[in-house]
């Protein structure tokens, strides 16, 4: 262990008198003290208060500059500062200090109105290498300076502001051949406050009003800010929501239509079970069965075949080109006609006539029918094939002259 830590932890025994250095009590039944060598002799000088000032003669009395508070508080400890400048081999408290409880400084202090602190309770003494002073005199490189402090607590007999005088204490230096010298600080005068108010008789102070009690709910708090949150979260959510289902939506395509040849087998097969020939409505029936080809044969070849004449529609097939060897163009023609002399020349058919004009229609729809073949767009894409190289132009027809279509089917 260092010289600097002997000393802090010897400092920390504070006492009020040194060992060898102060008086003893007249029942102390320790034997004297062996007197030292007539060279070493120590001039003693006695301070009031008890402490007893104690330099070898070989030695130097250390140099010590005390202070103390003028001013403390009742029960509070004011601490006492001393600067000791000594020797480098020197050590402040060398053998540290006891409680002798019946010394003449533990007296002193006691009579003084003043109490050591315990020093394990946080206000112990502490010693430390003093800061250097920039306005001291520098000093030679064999001296040091130490700087001791010791908390009192300052205990008038009396309530109130007193002054308190706190006597001198001694401080021990130890050489380094074992001798000790003891030097004393200076007296310190102290104005001690009363903790409490320094009026005489004083009343306690009524007490402030009273306070609402005011709880805070952090969680009810946290829980009512995120429903918020939540609620508003949600409100953009089924607003957005709201606009997704909202949204224009593209009409579905309507069903394709049906093909006309389809529609006309439908509606003469409907004639055929209609149940008119056993009521004997035999121009009803020459009827139906003439608005069914004429509209097939008007949304065939695109024109309107209900609101056309015979000599319309014939015209309209003409210039279409229709006409097969298996189809005769006059068969058209004799199947219009008989329909024209039932409607408008109030010719009464027979139930034979009502069945070869039922055939007859049956057999228009079905010869005009789109084939299923390469050509036909009712037909599956033909496999690729080679090109076949193109057929020569037909010779376009003079004017006024009937087409081949139409010779053959006259012929």
């Amino acid at each position: 262990m260092t010289s600097l830590g002997r000393r802090t932890v010897f400092a920390m025994s504070l006492a009020l008198g040194v060992l060898g250095a102060t008086g003893v009590a007249a029942g102390d039944a320790s034997p004297p003290p062996v007197p030292a060598p007539a060279a070493s002799a120590a001039v003693a000088d006695t301070f009031a208060g008890g402490c007893v000032e104690s330099v070898p003669a070989s030695g130097t009395r250390p140099k010590i500059v005390d202070t103390f508070p003028e001013r403390g508080t009742s029960g509070y400890a004011s601490t006492l500062r001393v600067t000791i400048e000594h020797g480098r081999g020197e050590s402040v408290m060398a053998n540290g200090l006891s409680l002798q409880s019946a010394g003449d400084a533990a007296k002193a202090l006691k009579s003084a109105g003043f109490v050591v602190p315990d020093q394990d309770g946080g206000a112990g003494a502490r010693l430390s290498v003093a800061p250097p002073d920039p306005n001291a005199k520098p000093t030679g490189a064999d001296r040091v300076t130490s700087l001791f402090e010791f908390p009192l607590v300052p205990l008038p007999d009396k309530a109130g502001r007193q002054t308190l005088t706190l006597p001198p204490v001694p401080i021990a230096v130890s050489r380094a051949s074992g001798e000790i010298a003891t030097v004393c600080t200076r007296p310190h005068t102290i104005t001690v406050e009363d903790p409490t108010a320094s009026t005489p008789e004083a009343r306690p102070r009524n007490n402030p009003p009273a306070r609402v009690q005011r709880e805070e709910w952090t969680s009810l708090k946290h829980a009512l800010l995120y429903l918020a949150a939540g609620l508003v979260l949600g409100a953009i959510f089924a607003y957005f929501l709201r606009r997704y289902l909202r949204r224009p939506r593209p009409v579905p395509p309507p069903p394709p239509p049906r093909p006309p040849w389809e529609i006309a087998l439908e509606r003469l097969d409907e004639v055929r079970h209609a149940g008119l020939l056993e009521v004997q409505r035999y121009s009803e029936y020459f009827d139906r069965v003439s608005d069914a080809v004429r509209s097939y044969l008007g949304a065939r070849y695109e024109f309107d075949g209900l609101e056309s004449t015979s000599d319309e529609i014939l015209a309209a097939l003409r210039r279409a080109r229709i006409g097969s060897p298996a189809l005769p163009y006059e068969v058209i023609s004799a199947f219009l006609g008989d329909c024209d002399l039932v409607k408008f020349a109030r010719a009464t058919p027979t139930p034979e006539d009502c069945a070869r004009a039922l055939a007859a229609g049956e057999t228009i729809v079905r010869a005009t029918m789109p084939r299923v073949g390469p050509t036909s767009p009712f037909a599956p894409p033909p496999p690729p094939s080679a090109p076949s190289p193109p057929a020569p132009p037909s010779p376009e027809p003079a004017p006024g002259s009937v087409p081949e279509a139409d010779t053959e089917i006259r012929a």
